[in-house]
């Protein structure tokens, strides 16, 4: 049985169904224990706001997350948030989220990187940035995004880092770049002991790469067969965007960390941020 789910997502995304609420019904129907909260951050200049909250919009999912920790005490909740990594919001990460929200943890979800070819990767404006989804399609953006997810782990803000092969949704072939970029991950991962999360919505999404190449977009097998080279810890979660996928084709998961005999991340080291 699926006990924990450190991946999920509310309405506030505006590309999610439910609430906080919703979420923990299910859980509690199908005998979960753990339930994490990550939706996507919101950020203190509205940046990407179609695909997340509004900043004004973050005490009201913070407050129902604690409130749902007083009315659902069978199950252990946590308040999360799913992160890019900005460089000049990092007091907003650590003081606001971690400090004053007292948020349990933060992962680290690169759904968009610097661009490489704007002042060297600069962060400040929101044209400096690529879409993971479509723009890791060269091997010079592949490079970029990989050093994007290492100077996240770097940071130490993050319990993990959510579908670090979410480049694999456009380059469509396992190549020597992949394995480059893949195999400087894992090795990040392993130094600074930043866990990896294998995440079912890419099992969930019905594209492929292409008609003779029917792979999902991600996880990515050979990713997680690198990853038997380090000494890496991994976790696996469902990414729900609706109440009814909290346990989502996460079985499938657990079949590729037994094939690779990959470290699982044990559910009590997550989520100890603002632990008394």
């Amino acid at each position: 049985m699926i006990q924990h789910n450190f991946h999920t997502h509310t309405y506030r995304c505006k590309h999610a169904e439910g609430d906080v609420e919703d979420y923990c019904h299910v859980a509690i129907e199908n005998g979960m224990s753990t339930l994490g909260f990550t939706d996507h951050t919101a950020l203190p200049d509205d940046r990407w706001v179609s695909l997340r909250m509004y900043y004004a919009e973050l005490p009201g999912y913070s407050r129902a997350i604690d409130q749902a920790k007083i009315d659902f005490p069978s199950l252990r909740l946590l308040k999360g948030m799913e992160c890019e990594y900005i460089p000049e919001f990092h007091s907003f990460y650590k003081d606001e989220l971690l400090g004053e929200f007292k948020f349990d943890y933060l992962i680290g979800g690169a759904h968009f990187f610097p661009d490489p070819r704007i002042d060297g990767g600069a962060t400040e404006h929101v044209d400096h940035w690529l879409n993971t989804y479509g723009g890791t399609n060269t091997s010079t953006m592949l490079r970029a995004y990989s050093d994007y997810v290492i100077n996240m782990m770097r940071t130490g803000l993050f319990d993990f880092i959510a579908h670090p092969d979410l480049f694999g949704n456009c380059y469509l072939e396992w190549d020597t770049n992949t394995t480059v970029c893949t195999r400087d991950i894992l090795c990040a991962a392993e130094e600074l002991n930043v866990g990896l999360e294998i995440n079912t919505l890419g099992l969930r999404k019905i594209a492929y790469k292409k008609a003779d190449n029917p792979y999902p977009m991600y996880p990515w097998r050979p990713f997680w067969e690198e990853a038997t080279d380090f000494n890496v810890e991994v976790i696996i979660n469902s990414d729900a965007h609706r109440p009814v996928d909290v346990q989502a084709r996460m079985v499938e998961a657990f079949d590729i960390q037994q094939d690779f005999d990959l470290t699982l991340m044990t559910p009590e080291s997550i989520g100890n941020r603002n632990a008394n």
